[in-house]
């Protein structure tokens, strides 16, 4: 061809219809906004964590930095082709299409207009980018990455594609003239490419990338790919906006285009964290207390890391051990190059609590840096948060005010949230690391950049723990500082979390255990409080600490208790008759709200678990740490009756305690709320007595507990559950006795009980490996991220039901809004009518319809049901942007319905309760 540079100036990239008015953009600007893009994320989003770990392999970071900008140009050459290039626009404009087909072959590629294409979709542009740079030679690794960058990539190489559909390709089966054509077009794109970067020819692109490595060059394509392909920010502002047809690619300033959109889009500042010289004054500057001593020696001895990786904290409850994590996160990210954190909890409200704390403590780093610093909430009722909710908009605080700011940043949302420099999450968001869903290369990206933080880390499922471990090796090869809090955990599993993470540090089991040095009897260390952590190639442990003070000793009165609800509760009144604070924990939402309805009216009563409405939970959550968190206004005589919501990480102090027969750690959990604070309490409840329920005789729990926690479990907790437990020193040993495997009990009910236990962790563990990624693979044979995602789950939306489903084992149900059929007009459960507030505010009137009602071969059924009444009662629903695709229950004037065979009724007392039609 004469002029080849006239066609790749011609070929588009995207185009529609704008205001009446019709745009395009050249695929050239497209490829160079992406470069350009790529190249100021890795040089100031990327941190010296994740550099390090790209540049394994690579001669200096010049050559590692011009293979990331070559990803960035290259990754759309696919669209250099005739099956993109006669692809209808996104609004079927025939105008607009006929114009930019025209374009072309004005330039010289003659024909194209009349091109006949049946397979074009059997080449989408990832696909054929691919195809054609494994045509010219480039190393499958590359290919790869190319080929998946819409979010997932192909089961394998895609070398076949220009043979089977070589029209897609190249216009023509047959005719070498015309496809010649294309193929100089296609080539001059590459080459334009290799020589703006510095490269010779094609064969200077690297040859082996390890899979850890392309996960993250996936993730950052991606990340580019998505921002250089943003047109505006939601308040208007450009970035990378399409232009005029009368405008070509010569008309555009890509320096200046590119400049303006990163100053537009870029809200945040990023914090480099110095080291941590003084403990006891940074506490003090970020709690405003000094440090006790079980915080000064962890603290001091996690400072001293050079080289972090995995940090396990075995401590109390009520120790302190958020302020260690949290001051580790410091000391690790200077450590390790790190500039934003992680915290994993398991609940929602163990989340929405440790938010208020993490924000707090970011506000108090933002103001000594004058930075502003931007952070997210994430779990499914995240907008709820009044604190979220309040915080501002990084777009709105101006970027040159002295004094810092903790902002939430609007751009990273949906699969973008995880890659917020600071988040707080449902564990789940960490867990979904190891699941093989779509965009999954973002999550890696994200959280490879982070110090990891999982709170309330005590036993998890089998299934659970399958997931966490696929995760612990990733964070392994990318060598990301993963700190694990408990106060009960199983020596086994420490074991299992230290090995898995040097195995993906070191790549193979064989090679850490031959590099690896530990102290000796670290695996069966009971110490308590112990610290357990890896610098570099070398495991240690902390064991010496002083006796805690006298405020963190407690002696716990056990008393097995087992009678009717009625008499449990009269054992409850009669426990607080001269005031208190009783705590009744239980392991369902039925038992608690059954045990509720029987509490005196006289008595003030506060039930929390999960099945109320999003707003009334919240309140709830609030009311109960105004009452009995710390510096709470502790009325006189109350009763707390919930779930387990209540035993994890909620700030919360019962005078007395009733549980329901859980695995030990559990237990121990829960007495963690009991006489938590030092404050004065009635006479007769100052010695700490938990009350044991639901044991009926070794071996018999009730089914519902059985079924829940496993009778093996139970029957352990049972056995070696003593009269008297001193906190903290019975901690370690309780908890290893209940979870080791070598027992001591000669019982051949509790033997059955094992090979129960043992079949079903087995088939658990096999279940979990459905979905999951495999393990980091480093073979120069076979570590491309071909076949990666391959059996998927599709479809799976942040923070819902169906993620936690997939990680947790759970049964997948649906979320609902409750509405109360008023006489004029339906209305809030509170009371308000639908038109006096917000559609924000109607559809915060969430609730989970449990799974019982609606069982898994039902609920596509019941979904569509939903779906038509919605539609039905609420049509103004579909174009609201807050209630689009919401599934509305509509209760009568008690607040009462039927739902598939089940009879349902909300109280802002109990919650939502249900029980089978025609049952008494």
């Amino acid at each position: 061809m004469e002029d080849v540079s006239n066609v790749v100036n011609a070929l588009w990239a995207k185009k529609k219809i704008q205001d009446g008015i019709p745009r395009w953009l050249p695929l050239i600007i497209h490829l160079n906004d992406t470069e350009n893009t790529i190249g100021w994320l890795y040089n100031h989003w990327l941190n010296d964590g994740q550099r390090k770990v790209l540049s394994e392999g690579f001669d200096s970071e010049d050559e590692l930095l011009k293979f990331v900008k070559f990803l960035g140009f290259i990754h759309d050459i696919g669209k250099a082709t005739p099956a993109f290039q006669t692809k209808a626009s996104y609004d079927k404009d025939e105008e607009l299409d006929d114009y930019l087909v025209k374009r072309l072959v004005d330039v010289g590629m003659a024909g194209l207009e009349s091109a006949d294409l049946p397979s074009r979709k059997h080449s989408p542009h990832n696909r054929a980018g691919e195809a054609l740079l494994s045509d010219w030679g480039v190393s499958e690794d590359i290919c790869a990455i190319i080929g998946g960058h819409h979010g997932k990539p192909f089961s394998g190489p895609q070398s076949e594609q220009l043979k089977q559909y070589t029209a897609n390709y190249f216009q023509k089966d047959n005719d070498s003239k015309i496809q010649e054509r294309w193929h100089c077009v296609q080539k001059a794109i590459l080459q334009r490419g290799l020589d703006s970067l510095g490269y010779d020819s094609i064969s200077e692109l690297p040859k082996n990338i390890s899979q850890p490595q392309s996960v993250l060059f996936e993730g950052l394509l991606i990340m580019a790919d998505w921002l250089s392909s943003s047109e505006s920010l939601d308040d208007g502002r450009p970035l990378f906006p399409l232009i005029n047809l009368e405008r070509s690619a010569n008309d555009v300033d890509i320096k200046s285009r590119y400049q303006t959109a990163i100053n537009n889009w870029n809200q945040d500042d990023s914090v480099v964290f110095k080291p941590v010289f003084d403990i006891s004054s940074n506490y003090e500057k970020r709690w405003g207390f000094k440090p006790r001593n079980v915080q000064k020696v962890m603290s001091d001895a996690i400072g001293k890391i050079v080289d972090p990786g995995i940090i396990i904290i075995e401590a109390p409850m009520g120790i302190g051990k958020t302020e260690i994590a949290l001051t580790a996160s410091e000391q690790l990210a200077y450590a390790s190059g790190r500039d934003g954190i992680y915290i994993g909890l398991p609940t929602q409200a163990t989340t929405n609590a440790m938010f208020n704390r993490v924000n707090d403590w970011l506000k108090n780093i933002a103001d000594e840096e004058h930075e502003k610093l931007s952070i997210k909430l994430m779990h499914g009722k995240a907008m709820f948060n009044q604190t979220y909710r309040s915080l501002p908009h990084a777009e709105n605080i101006d970027n040159d005010g002295a004094d810092g700011s903790v902002t939430v940043n609007g751009w990273f949302s949906g699969k973008k949230s995880i890659l917020t420099k600071f988040t707080v999450g449902t564990i789940d968001n960490l867990l979904l690391m190891g699941l093989k869903q779509k965009h999954l290369f973002l999550k890696h990206l994200g959280f490879s950049g982070k110090v990891v933080i999982i709170d309330e880390a005590h036993a998890y499922d089998a299934y659970m723990n399958s997931y966490l471990c696929s995760v612990i090796r990733w964070l392994g090869a990318y060598q990301v500082p993963l700190i694990i809090l408990s106060a009960t955990l199983p020596k086994k599993k420490r074991q299992e979390w230290i090995a898995t993470y040097l195995a993906g540090k070191y790549h193979k089991d064989k090679i850490w255990k031959s590099k690896v040095s530990f102290p000796q009897g670290w695996e069966s260390e009971e110490s308590y409080p112990l610290l357990s952590y890896l610098d570099g190639d070398m495991v240690k442990q902390i064991t010496d600490f002083d006796v805690p003070d006298n405020s963190q000793k407690k002696k716990i009165k056990v008393c097995r208790f087992n009678t009717d609800d009625e008499e449990t509760i009269k054992n409850v009144v009669e426990k607080i008759k001269d005031g208190g604070i009783a705590g009744v924990i239980v392991n369902t939402v039925r038992r608690a709200q059954e045990l509720a309805k029987l509490v005196p009216d006289d008595i003030e009563l506060m039930v929390l678990h999960s099945a109320f409405l999003a707003p009334d939970r919240t309140l709830k959550e609030e009311k109960l740490q105004d009452a009995i968190g710390k510096n709470g206004s502790r009325p006189k005589k109350m009763i707390v009756i919930g779930t387990q919501v209540l035993e994890q990480s909620l700030d919360i102090d019962f005078d007395v305690l009733y549980t329901d027969i859980a695995p030990m750690d559990l237990i121990l959990q829960r007495i963690g709320r009991l006489h938590r604070h030092e404050i004065n309490r009635p006479k007769n409840l100052s010695i700490p007595q938990v009350n044991v329920m639901e044991i009926n005789g070794m071996g018999d729990y009730g089914d519902a507990n059985e079924k829940i926690y496993g009778k093996y479990l139970l029957m352990k907790t049972d056995y070696y559950l003593k009269d008297e437990i001193n906190i903290p020193e019975d901690i370690s040993h309780l908890v290893q006795s209940v979870y080791t495997d070598d027992d001591i009990i000669d019982d051949d009910n509790l033997r059955e009980a094992k090979q129960i236990s043992d079949i079903m962790i087995a088939k658990e563990e096999k279940k979990a490996k459905n979905f999951q990624i495999g393990k980091p693979k480093y073979s120069r044979r076979n570590n491309t991220i071909h076949g990666w995602l391959d059996r998927d789950i599709k479809n799976l939306s942040e923070n819902d039901q169906s993620a936690c489903a997939a990680v947790r084992d759970i049964d997948e149900t649906i979320e609902v809004i409750l509405i109360k059929s008023g006489q004029d007009e339906d209305e809030l459960l509170d009371g308000r009518s639908i038109s006096d507030v917000s559609s924000k505010e109607v559809a915060e009137q969430l609730i989970r319809v449990p799974s019982a009602v609606i069982p898994e071969y039902d609920i596509e059924k019941v979904i569509r049901e939903l779906e038509e009444s919605t539609r039905i009662n609420y049509p103004e629903w579909e174009n609201d942007i807050w209630l689009k695709g919401s599934l509305a229950i509509v209760l009568d004037e008690n607040l009462e319905t039927n739902l598939n065979g089940w009879h349902l009724k909300y109280s802002r007392e109990y919650g939502l309760s249900y029980e089978r039609n025609g049952v008494d």
